[in-house]
């Protein structure tokens, strides 16, 4: 599932015409390829969430949005728009369901020559179909 749900929300964030046009690329893991600003989902895990009926996975997901700025917080627009995105990803998948999502957490940090890296958490929690 975490590697389905990985494909989901990328895809999800990649049909998202405000956040396409914001950012040069929307992929999985850090990558040098794109000039900034860049969104990536840097991590994931997973852990059993089954019940006695449904195999289920409680998945972890770290998105981080990659971008050069001399003002702290000029992405939070962005930032807000991506959270609501990951948020609206709907429920019924082709394999599993989401039973809940939620924030788990964000930070961000100013790194050499003004690039900014702010990464958010969230939690998935899903059963197979």
């Amino acid at each position: 599932m975490e590697t389905q749900l990985r494909a989901a929300l990328i895809g999800w964030l990649r049909g998202d015409p405000a956040i396409t046009a914001a950012v040069n690329l929307v992929d999985e893991a850090e990558t040098s390829r794109a000039a900034m600003p860049w969104l990536a989902l840097v991590a994931s895990a997973s852990v059993d969430w089954s019940s006695k009926t449904h195999t289920g996975r409680e998945i972890r997901v770290a998105l981080e949005l990659r971008h050069r700025s001399d003002v702290p917080g000029d992405a939070a627009d962005l930032l807000r728009q991506i959270e609501a995105r990951v948020e609206a990803l709907p429920d019924q998948q082709s394999a599993y369901s989401i039973a809940g999502i939620q924030f788990l957490r964000a930070r961000t940090e100013r790194r050499a020559k003004n690039e900014r890296a702010s990464l958010v958490e969230y939690r998935f929690r899903c059963l197979a179909a």
